[in-house]
């Protein structure tokens, strides 16, 4: 098994590409790997020869150079073969863990054989010191990768095992500048011998390694090979963006192929800290839209484009950072107008980067749109090396400030049924077609360098057709991108067919006990007979005894009563007054009520009866009197619990209804009983939540906010209203503004809210939550980390926050100590106003400072006023818990009444005070209830010998 510089490299780029290389295996070719080829040797040719004029002809070796180094005279010599064997327990050294494939190793030795590009021999500095041997390697390219240090530490490692001892350098020579570059190659020399070990054990093997298609495949000539094998396999490879990591990972769970991974796809809610963060890439979702073959959408994606669509591809050779084609095409559709700006040679680059600018500047709202990140390399580059546009707001420096990258429209958003996110699979797919088919990026480089030699003008029309082909690719996606993304009621039913929304796979998907909706109505049946209760009660019942006596689930339990009373037992017949009175039937009715004890609570089921009399003398009839009969079944302190789970513990209807159940043998059937109960206690309860909205109208502060709810299907809001000590919820259809008239007409105190439009209506001083505009500012400022503009509005924003926070951490919410920040205020106000943004971020906050200038600083004027609006965004907190747990079923009277009983909940959580203790005390007023426990707790302590 002989080991050449050809197979290493191989092996660095593709382990299969290596055993088919020494399996010799017939390449279908590339071209670009042909010119790869053709390139290494003519630069090596080239630069040989340049670099023997560095030495004298005595000083050079003349080829044949005999291989036995250690007798050599000469300094400098060519194409050196080098051989040695590899042992097989150099091999074993080699292995990371015994696991892979050290039995292999075992079974022969393997040969390393390479052919030194050049050798420079350092002569003996005395007897015990040995001339030294340098290797060096050509490499065309610019710039180097580990690679291609890693092929000069085999070279090096060749030499040393063969000399016997170590080489400690090497030398790289490459690029245009014939630069030169200093290898240590002892550092390298352990990640030699562990590759060497891997080939070894790859080569062995009678099979080639697993299949993995990588970035190296588009420079390979066995690509068509392995791709057609890997379509045929279904290979997870076949995605471009997912790592080595994440395929082992996933083949750990068994999950190996492409479709395997489509049915694993669960759309989930995000939480709430990441739902102002950039989505996570789905690549269960990217195979579910290739398996569909239908577009698959996450989220709102939103495509703007204020202006005249200019579309832009570059093409370029990234090795020597040159660019030499700028394809722009303006406009759309028939009327689009093609422009390309040809490069001859690199001083030409600043030429088409003025045209460029100057075509730019005819467009009128031009909005540069791209594809990827290396055509934003490109602004950077050539911003950098010819300078911006001039400083005054002109067209081509607003398009280039604002460039549209639908490639980060569409990534974790928009998943195309594309093995990856390229231009040419993804123009395919939107009916594109290349006119030069076998064109690609790489490609493009080796047909630029065939120009430069011979300049033949096939070439360049080749090159410019390819790059317009990619400008109208552009073009189609952006008007696929547009219709997708503006889609909205009929449109969605109509291109239903290839646009699925990840959202909407939630129905089907959310619960793992779905209704399932059967082909054939013989499955349902079959189906239904395999139910637990269908199973249990009516088939396993007739042979098991235990199950056939044991009671249905649904049967009624007899209630054990506790107590009887007799409400009405008269004295004498109200007609002749005989005292011997005979009963005759009764009248009845139980109620089921909870007693609070110190240690527990404890059930009492009392029977209140009223009983028919007779008289003997002269036979009257005495009716029951039912007048004294309680009106409801449940008692005070049942309400009490049932309202305390419900409203403050949020516990489902259907929970407590088995809690009592089980714990206090109610036997309630149903726990749609409990409405009525709600309905009742909201009815009793609602001067007491009137009171606190006369309370919050006259004060001083409301803190205000709105959510949404939903009722039955139908979206609703609710809006909370609160200050220090009260918390007020009102229903509302709509979001409109009308309510908070109707609700705050007459209130003068200090308003905190958000920047909702409606609320700037009300007539009073207003503060806006300073944490809404803080936390806007941070996120326009991470996707636009570059625009200085912004960067310093939010600097001097949050530096003047900062000062006010301070204060208030050390004095509170004093007017008289935040007095002081007025002249820093009115500072920082007139600076945004007096400056002007080129930037359209910039400029909008500077509108909404001027617009908002006198309500972001109120709370300065006044005690006790927050600055930001935590207290009612801490108050929908409540509702939205009791939001998840009715899930939409609550109709628009049973809501209401949970608002209303929630109000007091919230309350008396504001207040300090017990929710349970206030409903058992029977007391309607809150404040009074407060009292009444405060002045009790003052009494104790008096009281106390410990005081």
């Amino acid at each position: 098994m002989n080991i050449t510089p050809l197979l290493f490299e191989a092996f660095l780029k593709c382990p299969t590409k290596c055993w088919l290389r020494f399996a010799a295996e017939p390449p279908a070719g590339n071209a670009y790997a042909e010119w790869v080829q053709t390139e290494t040797e003519k630069y090596r040719i080239y630069a040989a020869k340049k670099l023997t004029t560095n030495f004298s002809e005595s000083e050079c070796a003349i080829p044949p150079v005999s291989t036995n180094l250690k007798t050599a005279q000469w300094q400098f010599a060519l194409d050196i073969p080098v051989r040695t064997e590899l042992s097989s327990s150099r091999g074993n050294e080699a292995q990371t863990s015994p696991s892979e494939n050290s039995q292999s190793l075992l079974t022969s030795a393997a040969t390393i054989e390479t052919c030194l590009h050049a050798v420079e021999r350092i002569p003996s500095a005395g007897r015990s010191q040995p001339a030294q041997f340098i290797p060096i390697r050509f490499i065309h390219r610019n710039k180097l990768t580990k690679d291609d240090k890693l092929l000069l530490a085999f070279d090096a490692f060749v030499l040393a095992e063969m000399l016997g001892r170590a080489v400690s350098l090497g030398k790289i020579i490459h690029g245009d500048d014939h630069a030169t570059l200093k290898v240590k190659a002892p550092a390298l020399a352990s990640e030699v011998r562990k590759r060497l070990g891997k080939i070894t054990a790859s080569l062995a093997s009678p099979a080639p390694p697993d299949l993995v298609l990588n970035r190296h495949c588009a420079e390979c000539e066995f690509q068509a090979r392995c791709r057609k094998l890997a379509v045929e396999k279904d290979d997870l490879s076949l995605l471009a963006g997912m790592s080595a990591k994440e395929r082992q990972k996933l083949r750990s769970k068994g999950i190996f192929t492409v479709t395997q991974l489509s049915y694993t796809f669960r759309p989930r809610r995000r939480p709430r800290r990441l739902r102002d963060k950039r989505e996570k890439y789905h690549h269960a979702l990217k195979t579910l839209a290739i398996r569909e073959q239908k577009i698959h959408i996450v989220g709102s994606p939103e495509l703007k484009l204020a202006g005249t669509p200019v579309y832009l591809d570059v093409e370029g050779l990234p090795d020597r950072d040159f660019y030499y084609l700028i394809g722009v095409r303006i406009g759309h559709g028939d009327s689009a107008v093609q422009h390309s700006l040809w490069a001859d040679t690199v001083a030409d680059e600043g030429k088409i980067w003025r045209e460029f600018l100057a075509l730019l500047e005819t467009v009128q709202q031009p909005v540069l749109i791209h594809y990827g990140s290396f055509e934003t390399d490109f602004f950077k580059s050539m911003i950098g090396r010819y300078g911006a546009p001039d400083e005054r707001p002109t067209a081509a420096a607003t398009a280039l400030m604002h460039p549209v990258n639908l490639l980060a429209l569409i990534f974790a958003q928009i998943y195309f049924p594309t093995y990856s996110n390229s231009l040419k699979e993804i123009g395919v797919f939107v009916k594109h077609q290349w006119s030069v088919t076998d064109a690609s990026g790489p490609l493009s480089i080796a047909l630029r360098s065939e120009w430069e030699c011979s300049s033949p003008s096939s070439i360049k029309d080749k090159l410019i057709s390819y790059n317009s082909d990619d400008c109208t690719a552009l073009e189609r996606l952006t008007d696929a991108l547009n219709d997708l993304c503006s889609q909205e009621g009929a449109e969605t039913a109509t291109k239903s067919e290839m646009f699925v929304r990840a959202e909407d796979l939630r129905s089907a998907q959310s619960s793992l006990w779905r209704k399932i909706e059967f082909a054939m109505p013989e499955f349902d049946l079959i189906n239904r007979a395999s139910h637990w209760n269908y199973q249990r009660n009516r088939i396993y019942a007739r042979t098991n005894p235990r199950l056939r006596h044991k009671p249905s689930l649904g049967s009624k339990k007899l209630i054990c009563i506790d107590k009887s009373i007799d409400l009405y037992s008269p004295l004498g017949c109200p007609a002749c007054g005989f005292a011997l009175l005979k009963k005759r039937g009764h009248r009845r009715k139980l109620v089921l009520d909870l007693r609070f004890h110190r240690r527990g609570i404890s059930r009492c089921v009392t029977n209140f009866r009223s009983y028919n009399y007779t008289c003997d003398r002269c036979g009257i009839r005495i009716p029951a009197d039912t007048s004294k009969m309680p009106k409801d079944r449940y008692g005070s302190g049942f309400v009490a619990y049932l309202l305390y789970q419900m409203t403050e513990l949020v516990v489902p209807q259907v929970a407590i209804m088995k809690c009592l159940n089980d714990l206090f043998h109610l036997s309630i059937g149903n726990s749609g009983q409990f409405t009525k109960v709600i309905a009742k206690a909201a009815e009793y309860y609602t001067p007491t939540y009137e009171s606190i909205i006369k309370r919050l109208c006259a004060g001083n502060l409301i803190h205000a906010d709105e959510t949404k709810a939903v009722v039955k299907g139908t979206r609703a809001y609710v809006w909370v209203f609160t200050n220090l000590d009260e918390v007020i919820y009102v229903y509302s259809d709509t979001r409109e503004g009308s309510l908070l008239k109707k609700f705050l007409g007459s209130f003068k105190g200090v308003l905190v809210s958000d920047f909702y439009a409606a609320y700037d209506s009300i007539d009073c001083p207003q503060q806006k939550c300073l944490v809404h505009l803080l936390r806007d500012l941070n996120d326009d400022l991470l996707q636009e980390p570059f625009n200085k503009e912004l960067a310093a509005i939010a600097s001097g924003f949050g530096a003047l926050l900062k000062s006010i926070v301070q204060t208030i951490d050390r004095f509170g919410l004093r007017a008289r100590f935040l007095n002081k920040h007025h002249v820093d205020v009115a500072k920082f106000i007139s600076e945004i106003s007096k400056s002007s943004f080129e930037s359209d971020t910039a400029s909008s906050y500077k509108r909404r400072f001027e617009k908002y200038q006198d309500k972001l600083f109120t709370f300065l004027n006044y005690d006790d006023v927050a600055w930001n609006n935590n207290n009612a965004e801490c108050a929908v907190k409540a509702f939205v818990r009791l939001r998840k747990v009715t899930r939409g079923a609550s109709t628009e009277d049973s809501l209401r009444d949970h608002l209303v009983l929630l109000s007091l909940c919230e309350t008396c959580k504001f207040m300090g005070v017990n929710f349970l203790d206030f409903l058992r005390s029977g007391e309607k007023d809150i404040h009074a209830f407060a009292e009444s426990r405060r002045r009790r707790k003052r009494a104790t302590e008096v009281q106390s010998p410990l005081t």
